[in-house]
């Protein structure tokens, strides 16, 4: 018979995750029969799968050291250099530079940013693999590799699940900078449209109608400064779709500068030697309006990249220059 405590890490997610993440051999599906089974116990009672865990509760397990054995974690060859923004107890912004990928993807680079945070905090010794059971500091928001800017990592599982919980009540708000050909017909709107994910392809489509299957998006955006061929946008998403931003200035013909052929045109950015898309998630805005829990510090707090005038396509404006 083993038995483990539920650490404060643990708490708040269902058995069956916990335990699924916690002994990689224990799949969701082996878990549930096991508990029908009673070889799995919670608190001196049969466990449950749905149960949802509290700091302190015990697990006793009637099983093999070989379904209850972990993995070794593998040393990863990874840099601890990252661009901190803010950092405390809880949280950590990231300023993510251009050509970084935040998880594996296809090429199954390990140079990832949220392997370079647990680098970084491996080495503070703020996080100890060896300490959880099943808790790792993951990333609450996502931008693609070729796209720069702010990022927010949760330290422990508590300030993850209010993040989550924050971002999908929009009580967080992200702005973008984007450099992008042309001039927009208005000079601040909330673009409607609907967008359909080709996910063998990589890309979205966009339509001004509704269609099966296809998503609705709004994107809010303002002129912040146009000259010559470009013009300079502030953008907030009001929907959060996959490359919606690239794609919807692209569908009223102000394709990003950057952007290739998938969205833009090759030609129009060859003058300009641009080697990523001028896209930038420069600015992140708490703006709680329901309680935060040990986060309700942050409400009403802004934080911004480290140098906006530093970003490659800002030597075409004079915006926030001196």
């Amino acid at each position: 018979m083993t038995e483990i405590t539920v650490k404060k890490n643990d708490a708040g997610q269902r058995a069956d995750r916990f335990l699924s993440k916690a002994y990689p051999n224990l799949k969701t599906t082996l878990v549930c029969k096991l508990m029908r089974k009673k070889r799995i116990k919670l608190n001196g009672a049969k466990a449950e799968p749905n149960t949802i865990l509290k700091e302190g509760d015990v697990f006793r397990f009637y099983l093999s050291e070989e379904l209850l054995s972990k993995k070794a974690v593998e040393k990863k060859d990874i840099s601890s250099e990252i661009s901190v923004i803010y950092e405390d107890e809880n949280i950590l912004l990231c300023d993510k530079p251009c050509g970084l990928v935040v998880h594996e993807d296809n090429d199954n680079s390990q140079d990832t940013l949220i392997n370079r945070i647990l680098c970084y905090l491996e080495e503070k010794s703020e996080y100890k693999p060896e300490k959880e059971q099943s808790f790792v500091p993951a990333l609450v928001n996502r931008i693609d590799r070729n796209t720069s800017g702010i990022v927010i990592a949760a330290k422990n599982a508590e300030a993850l699940r209010i993040l989550n919980q924050k971002l999908r009540d929009r009580e967080i708000e992200k702005l973008y900078l984007c450099a992008v050909f042309g001039k927009p017909a208005q000079k601040e709107a909330v673009l409607t449209a609907y967008l359909k994910k080709l996910s063998d392809e990589n890309r979205v489509v966009i339509s001004d109608i509704p269609k099966q299957d296809f998503l609705t998006i709004k994107t809010k955006y303002r002129v912040l400064e146009s000259r010559e061929d470009l013009s300079l946008l502030e953008v907030d998403l009001l929907t959060g779709r996959t490359h919606q931003i690239r794609a919807h200035f692209a569908h009223i013909g102000c394709p990003l500068l950057g952007d290739g052929k998938k969205y833009g045109s090759n030609e129009q950015n060859k003058p300009y030697k641009a080697k990523f898309q001028a896209l930038c998630s420069y600015k992140i805005r708490f703006k709680f309006t329901t309680d935060a829990g040990i986060l309700e510090y942050l409400n009403g707090k802004e934080f911004k990249v480290n140098d906006i005038r530093g970003l490659w396509f800002m030597k075409y404006f004079d915006y926030e220059k001196e």
